[in-house]
């Protein structure tokens, strides 16, 4: 196992989950466009909802690009993983909105495991992490997200407890 780059991949994915929330409670609903521009999926259901935003999605980016850059690595480097943290949170988005899941309701699985995933198979072949370390940031992603998200809800910075 290589604990230097499971820690920075964790970090990582953490800035790419964390921005969007963060950009939200600074912006409000300036700049909030949908990205699936509000379309319907053929069930009727949005694509993806409306708490999926450009905004969020820029913020990502730019700021694990940022990260990615104080921890030694490239801004593309953090500009890919929070694009694959951000692609697995919209697919587990599009799969909670098929199943008829309220907007933010738990998938407790499917709600950590794509986002933190796709980033760290990239980082397969950026920082040679082994199966075993992609394992490991799946798994410290799951617990420490469950943790995270119950910490920022009593501080009163997300409207939900997961």
């Amino acid at each position: 196992m290589t604990p230097g780059a499971v820690a920075q991949v964790l970090l990582l994915v953490a800035v790419a989950n964390g921005a969007p929330i963060l950009a939200t409670r600074l912006l409000g609903s300036r700049f909030s466009c949908p990205v699936d521009g509000g379309a319907l999926w053929r069930d009727g259901r949005p694509l993806l909802g409306r708490s999926k935003t450009l905004r969020g999605l820029f913020a990502s980016i730019a700021a694990t690009a940022v990260a990615a850059r104080l921890l030694g690595l490239t801004a593309t480097s953090g500009m890919i993983i929070a694009a694959l943290a951000m692609l697995g949170d919209l697919f587990s988005s599009f799969v909670k909105r098929r199943s008829a899941r309220a907007p933010s309701a738990q998938a407790l699985g499917l709600d950590q495991i794509p986002e933190s995933l796709l980033p760290a198979l990239y980082a397969v072949f950026e920082l040679s992490l082994s199966a075993g370390d992609v394992a490991a940031v799946v798994a410290l992603f799951f617990v420490g997200e469950l943790f995270l998200s119950r910490v920022l809800y009593a501080l009163g910075l997300r409207e939900q407890p997961y």
